[in-house]
């Protein structure tokens, strides 16, 4: 039936008329790329500057794991020059429509370009890996890479622009790894455990030295049980700490189950902030960049956890002070 649809609307796509895009002179006209996540749309803006046209699918506070295609992201796939999905079974809905896709257009799965030396397993599935590496500037600097690699062999021509952009932006995640460093290396050494919603802060924790915690595993699709919260529950009051953090892609539901669970065994836990985990913010803000959205964690988990922190981030940029 999923067959059937896809190839439905492939021909849907192609009994469109052609837009005036189309009718531009090759030499003005920008790459169409299409890209399922907010962090793979921003590294092909960063990298491919007024060459490229992005479009991203998944936008503010969607769910990567639950997403399916639409009708419309069918047809943009199907009239895009290139289109670039993260792969590592992120998308886990789609896995299937893109090795269709991949049969008549251009796709790259951007993450599995990665060494998997570098990758941490799954916890659901012991042949597949934990696909949140934006969590790690350091690991999303390969993504980078790889996004440049995709823009270049679509557009040649353009080759020596699209490197000199990935070597700026790069830059950027350097002066990013070097600000979390310093943010997170003050907080107390007692208090680096980071208890979220579900478990896509595995990276972060083995980068920077922090105990992560999650309500769910990797994916937001598996079930967070009543033991695993009475488990994090009786964590928060064993090791008396007063902090949890919310995701902005993820139901809060659960750690207000974890708050109202440690305050009926007297220990009071509040919420530390709310963090990025499986999408940026909105479109034109600040945290609507990679740089942004990590800025934007570091800092509140820093914060949080008792490190003083600058009141608007490493740029100064962050739409609020902590």
């Amino acid at each position: 039936m999923i067959r059937r649809s896809f190839l439905a609307a492939l021909a849907f796509a192609a009994a469109l008329p052609l837009t005036a895009w189309a009718e531009t002179p090759l030499a003005e006209t920008p790459l169409k790329v299409v890209a399922t996540t907010g962090m793979i749309a921003d590294a092909a803006r960063q990298v491919g500057g007024d060459h490229v046209e992005v479009k991203g699918l998944m936008g503010p506070g969607v769910d990567p794991h639950a997403y399916r295609q639409t009708r419309s992201d069918i047809v943009a796939m199907t009239r895009a020059d290139l289109i670039l999905w993260h792969g590592l079974y992120l998308e886990a809905q789609m896995e299937d429509f893109f090795h269709d896709l991949g049969r008549k257009r251009t796709v790259v799965a951007v993450a599995e370009g990665i060494d998997k030396s570098k990758l941490r397993g799954h916890d659901d599935y012991a042949d597949k890996y934990d696909p949140h590496v934006w969590m790690s500037p350091t690991l999303w600097r390969d993504v980078v890479v790889e996004v440049q690699e995709a823009l270049t062999a679509a557009r040649p021509e353009a080759a020596d622009i699209f490197a000199a952009n990935a070597e700026a932006h790069l830059a950027e995640l350097d002066a990013l790894t070097t600000y979390a460093n310093q943010a997170l290396a003050a907080v107390p050494e007692n208090n680096r455990v980071l208890v979220t919603a579900h478990d896509a802060f595995g990276y972060f924790g083995a980068t920077y030295g922090y105990e992560v915690m999650g309500i769910q595993g990797i994916s937001t699709q598996s079930e967070a049980g009543l033991n695993r919260i009475g488990e994090l529950v009786d964590t928060l009051v064993d090791q008396q700490l007063t902090a949890v953090f919310v995701e902005s892609s993820v139901s809060d539901r659960s750690m207000r189950a974890l708050i109202e669970g440690a305050a009926a065994k007297g220990h009071d836990v509040g919420v530390g902030g709310e963090l990025y985990s499986d999408a940026m913010g909105e479109p034109g803000t600040y945290e609507g960049t990679y740089v942004g959205m990590l800025d934007h964690n570091i800092t509140v988990i820093a914060g949080a956890l008792g490190a003083d922190v600058p009141d608007r981030g490493m740029n100064g940029k962050l739409s609020a002070g902590f």
